[in-house]
């Protein structure tokens, strides 16, 4: 959380949680990421970002490099004007690489995904779309403190041919103390076809401290 004080005000609120049951043969994901930030300006207020996303992923492994991947995903965006997207997909895997400083992985597969949108004063429109869907999965260990995770999906629209979006995002995690980090995020949503009147991309970026939980 954040504020700054002169000829404007801020407030920045964000929460980050990510949590993860590995074994030999699958893994079990869950995520959750929000901000939320004002500012106030000759007696003004107000936002300059509000966003929530969340959801669930569940890898099992099918072969030593083939996997099966399923996943759920929520997400809101209030200055794409989105109220609320659901996503569930699922499909394959390649494990490309994997070693003691991490691992790349090669998911793809088909999703479905249903948009509501609300562009104020503009009435309200649903989007509903089958999708194909590709990307990467990267984490990767740049020392003894300090961990980076990549992960990449584009979804091609199947019901709309040409339309499109895709999710970006790029993590570090250094080490502070034995259960405290300090991390760096950043979060970009791209979509081809946006509400009218919005931008295409909505790039986040937040940094703050950390608190591990791991045993």
């Amino acid at each position: 959380m954040g504020r700054d004080a002169g000829n404007a005000q801020t407030n920045t609120l964000s929460i980050g949680m990510n949590a993860a049951r590995v074994t030999n043969t699958d893994r079990t994901t869950l995520y959750f990421n929000a901000v939320k930030a004002s500012a106030l300006i000759n007696g003004t207020k107000s936002g300059t970002a509000q966003a929530v996303r969340g959801g669930a992923g569940y890898n099992r492994n099918l072969a030593k490099r083939l996997f099966f991947s399923g996943f759920n995903d929520w997400e809101y965006d209030r200055f794409q004007a989105l109220d609320l997207r659901v996503t569930l997909g699922g499909g394959l895997g390649f494990h490309v690489w994997k070693s003691e400083r991490g691992q790349l992985n090669l998911p793809f597969g088909l999703a479905w995904s249903h948009s509501t949108f609300d562009p104020a004063p503009r009435p309200k429109f649903t989007r509903n779309a089958a999708e194909a869907y590709w990307g990467d999965d990267l984490t990767f260990k740049l020392s003894s403190r300090t961990s980076l995770t990549q992960s990449y999906r584009m979804f091609n629209n199947l019901s709309d041919t040409g339309e499109y979006r895709a999710n970006f995002d790029l993590g570090a995690s250094t080490q502070l103390f034995k259960q405290v980090s300090w991390n760096v995020s950043f979060s970009d949503r791209y979509l081809s076809n946006p509400a009218s009147g919005r931008k295409t991309n909505d790039l986040l970026y937040t940094t703050g401290v950390g608190i591990n939980f791991a045993r």
